[in-house]
């Protein structure tokens, strides 16, 4: 399997990353910080250094990606197409987060690039890397979009333009999902509440990053008559 993960410099990306490793994918691993990329790569390889299982994990490796930025979008784009004929699953993960619940907030800048990032990112990668997602014959893009973009949702104390990216994110989601469906390719889309990254798995507390880990790792390993396109949280009374 042949999976690429943006985000994947830290926190759940890495994590989706390094799960997929685990079970024999080959990853490739984008983040803004090709450092941090990096250090997704070399955690792959402590892993399975660490436990032994170098024959039978896949491997990460590492890429530079602004999702804001078109120009390294289409370079992350071509580099996976040097290097391979398909592409198995796509996953955006990557999203800059952009608190604050007046408009005021935030500044034009990072309003700019949180809404370039998250959603004309999002159009862009999918556009250039679906002539590898053509080639699979099990093909998945999946979009951690977040509860911010559920209609009437407004429970995040996200900033009002990190609630429009993410609704960018789920129009788009929508839209492929029908489109798609024909050629045989899965459009999944996952709306998480705000979550933490660790912490009791237990129904009194949080959703946490592994929660959505495996639902993203279920869908995926559905059979190919199995079209799963949304996850839907609740989310714990505050």
């Amino acid at each position: 399997m042949r999976v690429a993960v943006t985000g994947a410099g830290r926190d759940t990306g890495r994590r989706l990353a390094l799960a997929f490793a685990e079970r024999g994918a080959h990853v490739y691993a984008a983040a803004r910080d090709l450092a941090a990329a990096t250090a997704t790569a070399a955690a792959d390889l402590a892993a399975a250094e660490g436990d032994g299982t170098e024959s039978r994990r896949g491997s990460v490796e590492a890429f530079a990606c602004d999702l804001a930025r078109p120009d390294t979008v289409r370079a992350f784009a071509a580099a996976l197409a040097e290097r391979t004929d398909r592409l198995d699953v796509l996953i955006h993960n990557g999203a800059a987060y952009l608190s604050g619940p007046d408009l005021l907030d935030a500044t034009d800048d990072a309003i700019e690039a949180t809404i370039a990032g998250a959603g004309t990112g999002t159009v862009l990668l999918t556009k250039h890397l679906l002539p590898l997602l053509r080639a699979s014959d099990r093909a998945d893009v999946v979009t951690l979009v977040s509860g911010c973009g559920e209609v009437g949702n407004h429970r995040s104390l996200a900033h009002p333009a990190f609630y429009a990216a993410k609704h960018a994110q789920a129009g788009l989601a929508e839209i492929l999902s029908h489109r798609l469906r024909p050629e045989g390719i899965r459009v999944i889309s996952l709306f998480p509440p705000d979550f933490v990254q660790d912490g009791p798995r237990t129904a009194e507390h949080d959703l946490t990053a592994q929660s959505v880990i495996d639902c993203v790792l279920f869908a995926v390993g559905q059979p190919r008559d199995c079209f799963i396109r949304e996850f839907r949280f609740e989310q714990l009374q505050r």
